[in-house]
């Protein structure tokens, strides 16, 4: 039994990795569209604004930890939020995602989630650098 825990652990890890960083790279992705032009406006790094919107808005994913299998659910589930526009047919991946959060209410609150997530990451990188004007 033992065994098989050693097995199975590398392999969660490594999906779990795989992943978060799927949804890092939606995440990095959105923020590069023409349509997302805070990062630009405000002088923040793209790369870091993403790290801070994945680990902002994974605190109120399902899950316990980063590695629950719900949680990896979570950040599949973000991440076709993210891709809908590049999907072949948004209409059936608006619908898939509707049955994997569960209904419209819960991925409203997914997609509010990732926005609050995004506009709290914007403020603290603006107050830092204000900070860092002001001294």
């Amino acid at each position: 039994m033992k065994k098989l825990l050693l097995l199975a652990l590398p392999a969660l890890f490594l999906s779990g990795c795989s992943d978060k960083n799927n949804y890092e790279a939606a995440v990095l992705a959105d923020l590069k569209r023409e349509e997302s032009k805070d990062p630009k406006d405000y002088k923040v790094d793209p790369e870091k604004m993403a790290a801070c919107i994945v680990k902002t808005s994974a605190q109120n994913m399902h899950g316990l930890f980063e590695f629950d299998p719900d949680r990896l659910m979570a950040y599949r589930n973000y991440t076709k939020m993210l891709t809908l526009t590049e999907s072949p047919d948004p209409k059936k991946t608006m619908e898939e995602l509707r049955n994997e959060f569960g209904s419209v209410q819960e991925l409203t609150a997914a997609r509010s989630n990732y926005i609050e997530s995004q506009l709290g990451c914007l403020e603290t990188f603006v107050a830092s650098s204000d900070e860092k004007v002001e001294k």
